[in-house]
Protein backbone atom coordinates (compact mmCIF):
# COMPACT_ATOMS: atom_id res chain seq x y z
CA UNK A 1 0.00 0.00 0.00
CA UNK A 2 1.41 3.62 -1.03
CA UNK A 3 2.32 5.58 1.97
CA UNK A 4 2.00 9.50 1.89
CA UNK A 5 5.93 9.85 2.54
CA UNK A 6 6.54 8.14 -0.32
CA UNK A 7 3.21 10.35 -2.27
CA UNK A 8 6.16 13.22 -0.86
CA UNK A 9 9.14 11.98 -2.14
CA UNK A 10 7.47 11.10 -5.53
CA UNK A 11 6.47 14.59 -5.60
CA UNK A 12 9.20 16.27 -4.01
CA UNK A 13 7.34 18.07 -1.10
CA UNK A 14 7.55 17.71 2.33
CA UNK A 15 4.41 15.33 3.85
CA UNK A 16 3.10 18.16 5.41
CA UNK A 17 2.35 19.14 2.17
CA UNK A 18 0.61 16.33 0.75
CA UNK A 19 -1.22 16.79 3.83
CA UNK A 20 -2.27 20.30 2.79
CA UNK A 21 -3.42 19.22 -0.70
CA UNK A 22 -5.74 16.82 0.58
CA UNK A 23 -7.21 18.29 3.59
CA UNK A 24 -7.12 22.23 2.36
CA UNK A 25 -6.36 23.12 5.50
CA UNK A 26 -3.68 25.59 4.11
CA UNK A 27 -3.19 27.52 0.80
CA UNK A 28 -0.87 25.79 -1.66
CA UNK A 29 0.50 27.45 -5.08
CA UNK A 30 -1.22 25.80 -8.06
CA UNK A 31 1.56 24.19 -9.66
CA UNK A 32 2.85 22.47 -6.10
CA UNK A 33 -0.74 21.18 -5.81
CA UNK A 34 -0.72 20.04 -9.03
CA UNK A 35 2.58 17.91 -8.69
CA UNK A 36 0.90 16.68 -5.48
CA UNK A 37 -2.46 15.50 -7.48
CA UNK A 38 -0.33 14.30 -10.62
CA UNK A 39 1.89 11.79 -8.01
CA UNK A 40 -1.36 10.57 -6.20
CA UNK A 41 -2.94 9.67 -9.48
CA UNK A 42 0.11 7.71 -11.00
CA UNK A 43 0.88 6.50 -8.17
CA UNK A 44 -2.58 5.34 -7.02
CA UNK A 45 -2.94 6.72 -2.75
CA UNK A 46 -5.74 6.18 -1.49
CA UNK A 47 -6.22 8.24 2.03
CA UNK A 48 -7.67 6.31 4.79
CA UNK A 49 -11.11 7.79 5.13
CA UNK A 50 -11.77 8.08 8.34
CA UNK A 51 -8.42 9.20 9.51
CA UNK A 52 -8.85 12.25 7.01
CA UNK A 53 -12.42 13.02 8.17
CA UNK A 54 -10.81 12.79 11.88
CA UNK A 55 -7.63 15.19 11.35
CA UNK A 56 -9.52 17.86 8.77
CA UNK A 57 -13.36 17.34 11.31
CA UNK A 58 -14.16 17.39 7.44
CA UNK A 59 -16.09 14.36 6.03
CA UNK A 60 -14.76 14.84 2.21
CA UNK A 61 -18.42 13.63 1.07
CA UNK A 62 -20.70 15.62 -1.42
CA UNK A 63 -24.69 14.88 -1.00
CA UNK A 64 -26.51 14.93 -3.75
CA UNK A 65 -29.82 15.53 -3.70
CA UNK A 66 -32.04 14.32 -7.17
CA UNK A 67 -35.15 13.06 -6.72
CA UNK A 68 -35.77 10.60 -9.47
CA UNK A 69 -39.88 11.25 -9.80
CA UNK A 70 -41.62 8.92 -12.70
CA UNK A 71 -42.51 12.32 -14.52
CA UNK A 72 -38.91 13.29 -14.71
CA UNK A 73 -36.86 11.97 -18.39
CA UNK A 74 -34.13 10.06 -15.38
CA UNK A 75 -31.58 9.64 -17.79
CA UNK A 76 -30.62 13.55 -18.26
CA UNK A 77 -30.44 13.29 -14.27
CA UNK A 78 -28.25 10.30 -14.08
CA UNK A 79 -25.83 11.87 -16.70
CA UNK A 80 -25.62 14.99 -14.73
CA UNK A 81 -25.49 12.78 -11.33
CA UNK A 82 -22.54 10.43 -13.10
CA UNK A 83 -20.35 13.79 -13.65
CA UNK A 84 -20.90 15.08 -10.41
CA UNK A 85 -19.06 11.92 -8.79
CA UNK A 86 -16.39 11.45 -11.88
CA UNK A 87 -14.93 15.09 -11.04
CA UNK A 88 -15.80 15.01 -7.51
CA UNK A 89 -13.61 12.21 -7.02
CA UNK A 90 -10.92 14.17 -9.62
CA UNK A 91 -11.06 16.31 -6.34
CA UNK A 92 -10.66 14.20 -3.60
CA UNK A 93 -14.34 13.82 -2.83
CA UNK A 94 -16.69 10.83 -2.66
CA UNK A 95 -20.34 11.18 -3.09
CA UNK A 96 -23.49 10.55 -1.31
CA UNK A 97 -26.58 9.90 -3.63
CA UNK A 98 -29.99 11.05 -2.10
CA UNK A 99 -32.66 10.04 -4.48
CA UNK A 100 -35.60 10.49 -2.44
CA UNK A 101 -38.15 13.18 -2.07
CA UNK A 102 -37.98 14.05 1.62
CA UNK A 103 -36.76 17.77 0.91
CA UNK A 104 -35.60 20.09 3.78
CA UNK A 105 -35.63 16.63 6.30
CA UNK A 106 -33.11 15.12 4.39
CA UNK A 107 -31.07 17.92 3.95
CA UNK A 108 -30.95 18.94 7.67
CA UNK A 109 -30.65 14.80 8.13
CA UNK A 110 -27.27 14.39 6.26
CA UNK A 111 -25.98 17.62 6.79
CA UNK A 112 -26.70 17.83 10.81
CA UNK A 113 -25.44 14.36 10.89
CA UNK A 114 -21.99 15.05 9.38
CA UNK A 115 -22.46 12.33 6.85
CA UNK A 116 -21.67 15.19 4.42
CA UNK A 117 -20.31 18.47 4.17
CA UNK A 118 -21.66 20.22 1.13
CA UNK A 119 -24.33 19.84 -1.16
CA UNK A 120 -25.35 19.64 -4.35
CA UNK A 121 -29.41 20.16 -5.31
CA UNK A 122 -31.08 19.27 -8.46
CA UNK A 123 -34.82 19.14 -9.54
CA UNK A 124 -34.99 22.64 -8.48
CA UNK A 125 -38.70 24.40 -7.87
CA UNK A 126 -38.98 28.17 -8.37
CA UNK A 127 -40.19 28.47 -4.96
CA UNK A 128 -38.06 25.47 -3.71
CA UNK A 129 -38.71 24.79 0.13
CA UNK A 130 -34.98 23.09 0.65
CA UNK A 131 -34.01 27.21 0.14
CA UNK A 132 -34.91 27.97 3.73
CA UNK A 133 -32.62 25.17 5.31
CA UNK A 134 -29.93 26.36 3.41
CA UNK A 135 -30.04 29.99 3.98
CA UNK A 136 -30.07 29.64 7.53
CA UNK A 137 -26.95 28.99 7.75
CA UNK A 138 -27.00 25.63 5.53
CA UNK A 139 -23.87 23.59 4.33
CA UNK A 140 -22.07 24.88 1.24
CA UNK A 141 -24.57 24.31 -1.43
CA UNK A 142 -24.47 24.29 -5.43
CA UNK A 143 -27.82 24.12 -6.96
CA UNK A 144 -28.17 22.70 -10.27
CA UNK A 145 -30.93 24.92 -11.46
CA UNK A 146 -32.76 28.19 -10.62
CA UNK A 147 -35.22 29.02 -8.31
CA UNK A 148 -37.35 32.47 -8.41
CA UNK A 149 -34.85 34.08 -5.98
CA UNK A 150 -31.15 32.96 -5.94
CA UNK A 151 -29.89 36.03 -4.33
CA UNK A 152 -27.40 34.71 -2.13
CA UNK A 153 -27.23 31.07 -4.06
CA UNK A 154 -24.56 29.39 -5.75
CA UNK A 155 -26.67 28.15 -9.24
CA UNK A 156 -25.76 26.61 -12.46
CA UNK A 157 -28.08 25.91 -15.47
CA UNK A 158 -28.49 26.16 -19.04
CA UNK A 159 -30.47 29.14 -19.53
CA UNK A 160 -33.72 27.93 -20.48
CA UNK A 161 -35.51 31.02 -21.18
CA UNK A 162 -33.14 31.83 -23.47
CA UNK A 163 -33.39 28.03 -24.59
CA UNK A 164 -37.20 28.84 -25.32
CA UNK A 165 -36.59 32.29 -27.29
CA UNK A 166 -34.08 30.51 -29.67
CA UNK A 167 -36.63 27.85 -31.07
CA UNK A 168 -39.42 30.31 -31.42
CA UNK A 169 -36.51 32.45 -33.35
CA UNK A 170 -35.55 29.94 -35.75
CA UNK A 171 -39.29 28.37 -36.65
CA UNK A 172 -39.96 32.31 -37.32
CA UNK A 173 -37.13 32.52 -39.41
CA UNK A 174 -38.23 30.13 -41.30
CA UNK A 175 -41.51 31.82 -41.84
CA UNK A 176 -44.01 29.86 -39.52
CA UNK A 177 -46.57 32.23 -37.60
CA UNK A 178 -48.62 29.34 -35.50
CA UNK A 179 -46.31 27.33 -33.41
CA UNK A 180 -47.11 24.68 -30.34
CA UNK A 181 -45.36 23.31 -27.58
CA UNK A 182 -45.67 20.14 -25.97
CA UNK A 183 -44.60 20.21 -22.55
CA UNK A 184 -43.55 18.41 -19.91
CA UNK A 185 -46.10 16.55 -17.76
CA UNK A 186 -48.70 18.46 -16.43
CA UNK A 187 -46.83 17.61 -12.52
CA UNK A 188 -43.96 19.16 -13.51
CA UNK A 189 -45.50 22.57 -14.10
CA UNK A 190 -47.80 22.08 -10.71
CA UNK A 191 -44.84 21.72 -9.01
CA UNK A 192 -43.01 24.67 -10.59
CA UNK A 193 -40.49 22.94 -11.31
CA UNK A 194 -37.70 25.97 -12.96
CA UNK A 195 -36.24 24.89 -15.73
CA UNK A 196 -39.94 23.44 -17.43
CA UNK A 197 -41.37 27.22 -16.32
CA UNK A 198 -37.91 29.30 -17.72
CA UNK A 199 -38.42 27.49 -20.77
CA UNK A 200 -41.87 28.37 -21.24
CA UNK A 201 -41.39 32.16 -20.18
CA UNK A 202 -38.89 32.28 -23.03
CA UNK A 203 -41.00 30.52 -25.36
CA UNK A 204 -44.46 33.03 -25.04
CA UNK A 205 -42.01 36.21 -24.29
CA UNK A 206 -40.30 35.83 -27.86
CA UNK A 207 -43.72 34.90 -29.77
CA UNK A 208 -44.90 37.77 -28.57
CA UNK A 209 -42.41 39.61 -29.59
CA UNK A 210 -42.47 38.59 -32.75
CA UNK A 211 -46.10 38.27 -33.12
CA UNK A 212 -46.74 34.77 -33.48
CA UNK A 213 -49.54 32.49 -32.07
CA UNK A 214 -48.10 30.03 -29.33
CA UNK A 215 -50.44 27.38 -27.98
CA UNK A 216 -48.94 25.24 -24.84
CA UNK A 217 -49.99 22.03 -23.85
CA UNK A 218 -48.70 19.40 -21.15
CA UNK A 219 -47.88 16.28 -21.60
CA UNK A 220 -47.38 12.67 -19.97
CA UNK A 221 -45.55 10.33 -21.94
CA UNK A 222 -46.63 7.55 -24.22
CA UNK A 223 -48.14 7.47 -27.21
CA UNK A 224 -51.99 7.68 -25.75
CA UNK A 225 -51.33 10.51 -24.25
CA UNK A 226 -49.60 12.47 -26.99
CA UNK A 227 -52.29 11.48 -29.41
CA UNK A 228 -54.57 12.47 -27.14
CA UNK A 229 -52.82 15.98 -27.11
CA UNK A 230 -51.84 16.11 -30.12
CA UNK A 231 -55.52 15.39 -31.70
CA UNK A 232 -56.61 18.48 -28.58
CA UNK A 233 -53.86 20.53 -30.60
CA UNK A 234 -55.10 20.47 -34.01
CA UNK A 235 -58.46 20.90 -33.07
CA UNK A 236 -58.26 24.35 -31.30
CA UNK A 237 -55.13 25.28 -33.46
CA UNK A 238 -55.33 23.41 -37.35
CA UNK A 239 -52.94 26.04 -38.82
CA UNK A 240 -50.40 25.00 -36.81
CA UNK A 241 -47.15 24.63 -38.94
CA UNK A 242 -44.69 23.95 -36.33
CA UNK A 243 -44.25 21.75 -32.99
CA UNK A 244 -41.57 22.64 -29.89
CA UNK A 245 -40.91 19.72 -27.84
CA UNK A 246 -40.06 19.52 -24.15
CA UNK A 247 -40.61 16.12 -23.28
CA UNK A 248 -38.19 13.53 -24.59
CA UNK A 249 -40.96 10.93 -23.79
CA UNK A 250 -42.82 12.31 -26.36
CA UNK A 251 -41.06 12.62 -29.41
CA UNK A 252 -40.96 9.33 -30.71
CA UNK A 253 -44.77 9.14 -30.27
CA UNK A 254 -44.94 12.49 -32.03
CA UNK A 255 -43.09 11.81 -34.83
CA UNK A 256 -44.73 8.00 -35.40
CA UNK A 257 -48.31 10.60 -35.06
CA UNK A 258 -47.66 12.65 -37.47
CA UNK A 259 -46.46 10.09 -40.34
CA UNK A 260 -50.08 8.33 -39.38
CA UNK A 261 -51.44 11.31 -39.89
CA UNK A 262 -49.81 11.89 -43.05
CA UNK A 263 -47.89 14.88 -42.05
CA UNK A 264 -44.34 14.84 -43.66
CA UNK A 265 -41.64 15.94 -41.34
CA UNK A 266 -40.44 19.15 -42.12
CA UNK A 267 -42.24 19.24 -45.36
CA UNK A 268 -45.90 19.69 -43.80
CA UNK A 269 -44.86 20.13 -39.65
CA UNK A 270 -41.27 21.15 -38.27
CA UNK A 271 -40.06 19.89 -35.27
CA UNK A 272 -37.86 21.49 -33.06
CA UNK A 273 -36.52 19.99 -29.31
CA UNK A 274 -35.04 20.94 -25.53
CA UNK A 275 -34.18 17.73 -24.76
CA UNK A 276 -30.87 15.39 -24.36
CA UNK A 277 -28.53 15.45 -27.39
CA UNK A 278 -28.68 12.00 -27.97
CA UNK A 279 -32.23 12.02 -27.88
CA UNK A 280 -32.88 14.16 -30.97
CA UNK A 281 -30.07 12.96 -32.91
CA UNK A 282 -31.05 9.55 -33.08
CA UNK A 283 -34.55 10.27 -33.80
CA UNK A 284 -36.39 8.67 -36.39
CA UNK A 285 -36.61 12.27 -38.04
CA UNK A 286 -33.16 13.87 -36.52
CA UNK A 287 -34.38 16.70 -34.64
CA UNK A 288 -33.58 20.55 -34.52
CA UNK A 289 -32.84 20.96 -31.12
CA UNK A 290 -31.58 22.88 -27.98
CA UNK A 291 -28.76 20.36 -26.36
CA UNK A 292 -29.19 19.68 -22.28
CA UNK A 293 -25.27 19.84 -21.19
CA UNK A 294 -25.84 17.56 -18.57
CA UNK A 295 -22.18 16.57 -18.16
CA UNK A 296 -21.07 20.12 -18.38
CA UNK A 297 -23.32 21.00 -15.52
CA UNK A 298 -22.56 18.25 -13.34
CA UNK A 299 -18.71 18.92 -14.06
CA UNK A 300 -19.49 22.64 -13.38
CA UNK A 301 -21.75 22.40 -10.49
CA UNK A 302 -18.57 20.66 -8.28
CA UNK A 303 -15.97 22.95 -8.85
CA UNK A 304 -18.08 25.59 -7.89
CA UNK A 305 -18.76 23.53 -4.78
CA UNK A 306 -15.22 22.64 -4.45
CA UNK A 307 -14.39 26.63 -4.72
CA UNK A 308 -16.81 27.41 -1.91
CA UNK A 309 -15.10 25.11 0.13
CA UNK A 310 -11.69 26.42 -0.82
CA UNK A 311 -13.03 30.17 -0.20
CA UNK A 312 -14.60 28.91 3.80
CA UNK A 313 -11.09 27.49 4.61
CA UNK A 314 -9.64 31.06 3.89
CA UNK A 315 -7.88 29.74 0.41
CA UNK A 316 -7.57 33.59 -1.32
CA UNK A 317 -6.05 32.24 -4.71
CA UNK A 318 -7.91 33.45 -7.75
CA UNK A 319 -9.05 29.91 -8.73
CA UNK A 320 -10.90 29.79 -5.20
CA UNK A 321 -13.80 31.26 -7.09
CA UNK A 322 -15.79 34.80 -6.78
CA UNK A 323 -18.08 33.76 -4.39
CA UNK A 324 -21.75 32.56 -4.93
CA UNK A 325 -23.50 33.40 -8.22
CA UNK A 326 -25.79 32.30 -10.98
CA UNK A 327 -24.00 30.47 -14.19
CA UNK A 328 -26.69 30.21 -16.76
CA UNK A 329 -24.84 28.40 -19.72
CA UNK A 330 -25.56 29.48 -23.26
CA UNK A 331 -27.81 27.71 -25.57
CA UNK A 332 -27.29 26.47 -28.94
CA UNK A 333 -29.27 25.20 -31.41
CA UNK A 334 -28.25 22.56 -33.56
CA UNK A 335 -30.35 22.67 -36.81
CA UNK A 336 -31.19 18.76 -38.31
CA UNK A 337 -33.80 17.16 -40.68
CA UNK A 338 -36.75 18.09 -38.47
CA UNK A 339 -37.36 22.13 -39.37
CA UNK A 340 -37.74 23.78 -42.84
CA UNK A 341 -40.33 26.44 -44.16
CA UNK A 342 -43.65 26.09 -43.48
CA UNK A 343 -46.51 24.54 -46.37
CA UNK A 344 -47.61 27.16 -49.05
CA UNK A 345 -51.45 27.84 -48.39
CA UNK A 346 -53.67 25.77 -49.55
CA UNK A 347 -54.45 26.24 -53.23
CA UNK A 348 -51.22 27.86 -53.69
CA UNK A 349 -48.80 26.69 -56.32
CA UNK A 350 -45.12 26.43 -56.35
Amino acid sequence: MVTLAEVARHAGVSASTVSYVLSGKRPISGPTRQRVRASIEQLGYQPHAGARALASSRSRIIALMVPLRTDMYVPVMLEIAVAVATTARAHGYDVLLLTGEEGPSALRRVTGSGLAEAVILMDVQLDDERLPVLRAAGPPAVLVGLPGDPAGLDCVDLDFAAAGALCVEHLAALGHREIAVIGESPGVYARHTGFAERTLRGLRERAGRLGLRLLHRPCEGGHDAVAGVLARIFDERPGVSAFVVQNETAVEPLLALLRRTGRAVPEDVSVVAVCAGQVAAQASVALSSVAIPAQELGRRAVERLVAGLARQDGDARPDAGRGPGVELLAPTLTVRDSSGPPPPPSGVRN
